[in-house]
Order: C-alpha cells, then sequence, then structure tokens
C-alpha cells in the first residue's frame, strides 16, 4: 500500500485491488460463515503496533487523534464537529429537541467508570460495503477513515447495533459468534455487558447526528428509540448484547 499527500489537506491510500463480495450482500447462511473470520481480522487490527501515534478517537493521516482518554472521546458526541456540522440545530428545528442526546450523553458518562484505558485500532465502519468476503472467509477491510484509538470492543458493538438493520441476517448468529469468539480467546473481559452498553450508545448517538445533519428524519426516530431504550436500561442490560456476555 501506497500514501500519498493530496489537495486541500487530504490523504488517500493505494493499494492491490481486492475481490470480494461485500458483506452487507451476503445472505445470512453466508455470514455465519464469514463472521469467526472477521473477528479474527478485528482482533489483528486490534494488535497493530501504535508506536508514533497519539490520543483517542478518529485519528488524522499523521497518527494523532484529539483526545486524552478514551471517555472524553466517546462523550465528545455530543459536540458539533466540521464533519457533521448543524446537527444540533437540525434537531431542535425539527422538533425532537435535544431531550434525547441529553439522556444518552447522561447514560453515556455514567457507563465510563468500567471503561477501560486501552488504545488500540477500531475500525468503526464495518458495514457500508467496507467489508469483502470470499469462499474462505475476510479478503479484504476498506475505508479505514472513520477508525478510531479505543477500546477494540467498539467494533463489536458496532456490529450489535446495525445487525438489525438488515432482516436477512439471523441475530442470533451474531450472538453466538460473539459469544465463542471471545470464549476462545481468553476468559471474559472486565465489564464488557457495560462496555458494550457504552459503545451501543455512542453508536446510536453518532447516527442521530449524523441522519439529522442529512436530514433523513426516519432515521433520525429510529434512532431516538435507539438511545432512549439503551440510556432508560440498566447499567449492561440491552437486547442486543449476547446473554452471556
Amino acid at each position: 500500500m501506497t500514501a500519498l499527500d493530496g489537495a486541500e489537506g487530504w490523504a488517500y491510500a493505494v493499494s492491490g485491488r481486492v475481490r470480494g463480495t461485500a458483506l452487507d450482500d451476503l445472505s445470512g447462511e453466508a455470514v455465519a460463515r464469514t463472521l469467526p473470520s472477521l473477528l479474527r481480522a478485528l482482533d489483528a487490527a486490534a494488535h497493530v503496533d501504535l508506536a508514533g501515534t497519539s490520543g483517542y478517537g478518529i485519528w488524522t493521516p499523521d497518527g494523532r487523534a484529539p483526545h486524552a482518554s478514551w471517555p472524553e472521546a466517546l462523550l465528545a458526541i455530543g459536540t458539533e464537529t466540521p464533519r457533521v456540522p448543524g446537527w444540533r440545530a437540525a434537531l431542535v428545528d425539527s422538533g425532537i429537541g435535544l431531550g434525547p442526546v441529553e439522556a444518552g450523553l447522561s447514560a453515556l458518562a455514567a457507563l465510563t467508570p468500567c471503561l477501560p484505558d486501552a488504545r488500540r485500532l477500531i475500525h468503526g465502519d464495518l458495514l457500508s460495503r467496507n467489508v469483502l468476503a470470499g469462499e474462505a472467509g475476510i479478503t479484504g477491510v476498506l475505508d479505514w477513515g472513520n477508525a478510531l484509538y479505543g477500546d477494540p470492543f467498539y467494533d463489536a458493538a458496532w456490529l450489535l447495533h446495525w445487525w438489525p438493520w438488515y432482516p436477512g441476517w439471523r441475530p442470533g448468529d451474531l450472538h453466538a459468534a460473539l459469544l465463542t469468539h471471545w470464549r476462545a480467546t481468553g476468559p471474559t473481559p472486565a465489564h464488557l455487558r457495560e462496555r458494550l452498553h457504552a459503545y451501543l450508545l455512542h453508536i446510536a448517538l453518532d447516527a442521530l447526528a449524523y441522519c439529522s445533519y442529512r436530514g433523513r428524519w426516519d432515521e433520525v426516530r429510529a434512532h431516538v428509540g435507539t438511545v432512549l431504550t439503551l440510556a432508560s436500561a440498566g447499567e449492561g442490560e440491552s437486547v442486543l448484547i449476547p446473554a452471556g456476555a
């Protein structure tokens, strides 16, 4: 892979051709066969050497991320950025208001004592045709534009959040694959349920902000429902988190 500096501060990476079928386009059976290799690929990414990098949250091409801690990076979701401008005003103007955002942020803040100091590589956008698969498993993971430094279990939460949006996939396959993988790779990590709950809140808030910015109000209302459900649940309690995790 070759990294190139582009115009106006953009950076590009040019790699060899990767062939495969997008995870989004696979049948439920094919996804179930592919999940073990995807989880192994995420483990490998989480062990990439981050020497020479710094910070937490979404990082820039120089390897630096803006936040001093992982909880700080997550709680910053309530603040507008140049990536997603104007979403707070859009929510107010829509009549939905900022109440769901405030409820979600409050619940997320309550979970931060359970979060680890981990600073590992997170992909952060595993669907949207960014994962390619072949007969033998994953062939490529593309588009690292939303990649973060933080707790790699965030990617598991990403899959848990978005899985129900693909009706052809069976949620039980994901739960079983996650539990099998975690049990095979060591003891259950500390505060796993609380960590997944925190990351599910962050992902739903992020989607709420983005869809408000884009004016996709049907999706906004769906994400508002998810945020409020998660915010009202007890710490680590969610139907999206696998039983036994």
